[in-house]
């Protein structure tokens, strides 16, 4: 896992300016999801880091050491990564805006960073690499930002 402090730094400090900047209208070039849906999403995720949303795993325990080579190596998420938590069709948005999306997400954000630095020998359940100390979340949460920024057009 290479460069977790610039990971984390593009997390609190230029993720969400990135996604101000993106169109929200723009057509993702691959999933279902919308850009606020993608937010939102996003959102969801940063709370499950945070163990403010508990999830059981739904990987077999057989298959996390493969997981975790694949979340500490640098390889992305391929294009339409299947989400066994998501439904066929998104769910409908939750905020008026993308605005309004973006501040809960920064809010998000922010709680997960206080948390963990509340607390520096918390890990919390990922419902797809199981247990996760504080860098395999950053990785993990890096990862995904950038799969989704990718899957808007913006390449990070």
């Amino acid at each position: 896992m290479e460069n977790l402090q610039q990971k984390a730094d593009f997390l609190k400090n230029s993720y969400t300016d990135i996604l101000t900047g993106l169109d929200a209208g723009v057509p993702a070039k691959w999933g279902k999801m919308n850009v606020q849906q993608m937010i939102e999403h996003m959102s969801e995720y940063v709370r499950i880091a945070s163990g403010k949303t508990l999830l059981d795993s739904v990987t077999p325990e057989e298959k996390l050491p493969r997981v975790r080579a694949f979340l500490e190596s640098e390889k992305p998420f391929p294009e339409n990564t299947p989400n066994a938590l998501m439904p066929d069709t998104p769910p409908p948005v939750r905020h008026a805006s993308k605005e309004d999306a973006i501040a809960e997400l920064r809010s998000e954000l922010n709680h997960f960073f206080a948390v963990h630095e509340q607390d520096t020998n918390k890990a919390t359940q990922s419902p797809f690499f199981g247990v996760l100390d504080f860098d395999h979340q950053v990785q993990l949460l890096h990862k995904h930002s950038t799969h989704h920024l990718r899957q808007f057009g913006l390449d990070y």
